[in-house]
């Protein structure tokens, strides 16, 4: 059986059609999430999505298997409390931009720290499409949002270098575009022991493409498919032109102990 037609065991098909606005890109990101663990044949009894608050939290209200939905920003502190409860099971984190890399931050950091074994999803679309459109920390410099009138003030947080600086196994970045490159760092992420973090890139048309005078869907995945570069292509570039695009690829795969292997060789030497 295909990881396509069996994706139907981790798909709630009746709750479909989904309520994401056209051309946002969460539906794809949630399909390449669900192949991914058909390919590796991850049993739905045994995986848990974890979700906040924000348009990429109503992901849960379509799938067939655990899934817990808390406060904003702390998806990854209650994701660390179920994984260390029963480390058996696969926890995905499926966060915005605006959920993981603001009131989350601290949250990102000190899991990446400690090589909590969990895989989070950021589906970063610029902005919170779920509350206006403000500006969120991944929003690029003066870009227009419905708090940022005049253009924001301010360079945008790179999620995956913060991420990886503090001690992510795994990082990488894709765009919903480059959907097949997205899916296949989504299965590195899972068959990653410590944390892994794979941000993909999605267009907002309902508040970010409108604000910024980006056209529609199309235009927008257009406008995806031409600014997100190589990583190499990208740390070629002068520094006054990288504003002006996005990086994509992968920035660390390493193979250090995560944060149980760590605590059961403490336990042992006491």
């Amino acid at each position: 059986m295909s990881a396509l037609s069996d994706i139907n065991q981790y798909l709630a098909g009746e709750k479909l059609p989904h309520l994401w606005c056209p051309g946002c890109g969460h539906g794809l990101i949630l399909k390449q999430m669900l192949l991914s663990l058909a390919e590796l044949k991850i049993p739905r009894e045994k995986t848990v999505l974890a979700s906040g608050i924000g348009c990429s939290g109503r992901a849960g209200d379509y799938v067939n298997l655990h899934r817990f939905q808390g406060t904003h920003g702390r998806t990854l502190a209650f994701a660390t409390g179920i994984h260390l409860s029963n480390p058996e099971l696969t926890v995905v984190c499926l966060m915005g931009d605006g959920d993981c890399g603001a009131i989350g931050l601290s949250h990102l950091i000190h899991a990446a720290r400690r090589n909590i074994s969990l895989t989070a999803i950021v589906a970063n679309n610029l902005n919170y499409g779920m509350t206006g459109g403000q500006y969120s920390s991944s929003t690029p410099e003066a870009s227009y949002t419905s708090t940022s009138r005049l253009g924001k003030a301010g360079d945008a947080l790179d999620l995956c270098r913060l991420a990886a600086e503090a001690g992510a196994d795994y990082v990488a970045r894709s765009t919903v575009y480059h959907i097949h490159e997205a899916q296949k760092f989504i299965l590195a992420a899972l068959r990653t022991k410590g944390f892994s973090l794979v941000e993909i890139m999605t267009p907002c048309p309902t508040y970010y493409g409108r604000y910024n005078k980006l056209g529609g869907a199309v235009d927008m995945v257009d406008w995806l498919k031409k600014r997100a570069v190589s990583i190499d292509r990208y740390n070629g570039m002068e520094k006054e032109e990288q504003p002006h695009y996005f990086w994509r690829g992968v920035l660390v795969q390493r193979d250090n102990p995560d944060f149980l292997t760590r605590y059961h060789r403490r336990m042992v030497s006491q």
